[in-house]
């Protein structure tokens, strides 16, 4: 009789084991839980990584170049430069920047130095390149208390993160 209760019990066990596994970020990853950050603080000219700016205006206008996509739109190796708009938000679970790209003026590719030997060949039914995009890039503080602006790319479950920088 045990037996029986036990093996019922192993299915929906074995069923929420492999939802959850598949859940992206969301399950292990709720925000900063910053809340004290103004649109003052946020505005002004960030840098990333290889070339990439951000500027953030006091009238909720953005320049952006050579941003990457975030997420899995990252491995498609797309970089973008243009015109938007930008809003801090405030959430239960910290502050986000909501920028959005509103006009493309350009796209650059990411390519590595040195691809792998086992490197697949390039997908051609890769998705375009989007003309437009919107980024939730989530706000937090670096130990100096300095804003930081950053989102996941690539895998969720490898948990790297693209930051953004006050530049000068």
């Amino acid at each position: 009789m045990r037996l029986r209760y036990a093996r019922a019990g192993a299915l929906p066990a074995l069923a929420l084991a492999l939802v959850t596994a598949c859940a992206g970020p969301a399950q292990y990853y709720e925000g900063s839980g910053l809340h004290d950050a103004t649109p003052t603080e946020a505005t002004g000219d960030w840098s990333g990584a290889e070339g990439t700016r951000v500027t953030l205006r006091p009238d909720g206008t953005a320049t952006l170049r050579r941003l990457d996509g975030q997420d899995f739109d990252f491995d498609t190796g797309w970089r973008l430069t243009g015109t938007g708009t930008w809003k801090l938000s405030d959430a239960r679970a910290g502050q986000r920047v909501r920028l959005t790209l509103a006009k493309r003026t350009a796209v650059d590719r990411r390519t590595p130095a040195t691809p792998a030997p086992d490197a697949p060949a390039p997908d051609a039914s890769a998705p375009e390149t989007p003309s437009t995009y919107t980024w939730s890039l989530d706000v937090r503080r670096n130990p100096q208390k300095a804003l930081e602006l950053y989102f996941f790319f690539g895998d969720p479950d490898a948990g790297n993160t693209y930051v953004l920088r006050r530049t000068g």
